[in-house]
């Protein structure tokens, strides 16, 4: 049964923290808050978390289009390969926020996902979620939940999240209730930005 951990965003407990991302790091599966949906990832680096991961989802690994969950824009060399100012301006000025980016992957993109030539990067304006990561040291692969109610798309309380997963991830932290309206997926592969999806994200950026 998966760990039911509190952890307060505004001023997130470092015991606590260290603790679910002990569990991230020895392979687990963390259900986590962001800035819009509760999440569900894992550790970047773990190919056995990644595969349950896929799993779960119904989809095979490395056709997954799944986040890049990241501190900062720092982590982004990491995967993404070099933009143009423009681009970068538009990063700046939305992150941290409620957005996905589709952003032109690098060379130095996880074995299984090497093939992919495009990555979304997302860096919540959420201090738990910034606080898992920067303790595990890189970034968290990540999907949204959904609820089968249509009513409400996504879960937001944390307590009925652990009900309905608690046997099948390895931690959940119950950051308050979650918002139940997702990014805004923006693609800046082209010359100009193309909306994907209209989230909470505003389009003016």
């Amino acid at each position: 049964m998966a760990d039911f951990i509190k952890i307060y965003a505004k001023d997130p407990s470092e015991k606590e923290v260290k603790k679910a991302v002990e569990i991230v790091k020895n392979g687990g599966l963390i259900i986590y808050p962001s800035d819009t949906v509760y999440a569900l990832g894992c550790d970047i680096t773990n190919t056995k978390a990644l595969e349950r991961l896929a799993k779960i989802k119904g989809v095979k690994l490395q056709k997954a289009n799944f986040s890049f969950v990241c501190e900062n824009l720092s982590n982004l060399s990491d995967y993404v390969r070099q933009i143009d100012t423009k681009t970068f301006k538009i990063l700046k000025r939305a992150l941290p926020g409620p957005y996905t980016f589709i952003l032109p992957g690098n060379n130095n993109l996880p074995t299984v996902f090497k093939k992919k030539k495009e990555v979304g990067i997302r860096v919540p304006d959420n201090n738990i979620t910034r606080a898992i990561i920067h303790e595990l040291g890189n970034p968290i692969v990540s999907t949204s939940i959904y609820d089968e109610d249509e009513l409400i798309e996504y879960m937001t309380d944390p307590e009925l999240i652990f009900e309905k997963w608690q046997r099948i991830v390895d931690v959940v932290i119950d950051g308050g209730y979650g918002d139940n309206v997702p990014s805004t997926v923006i693609d800046l592969t082209g010359d100009d930005p193309v909306v994907i999806r209209e989230g909470k994200g505003s389009l003016e950026i």
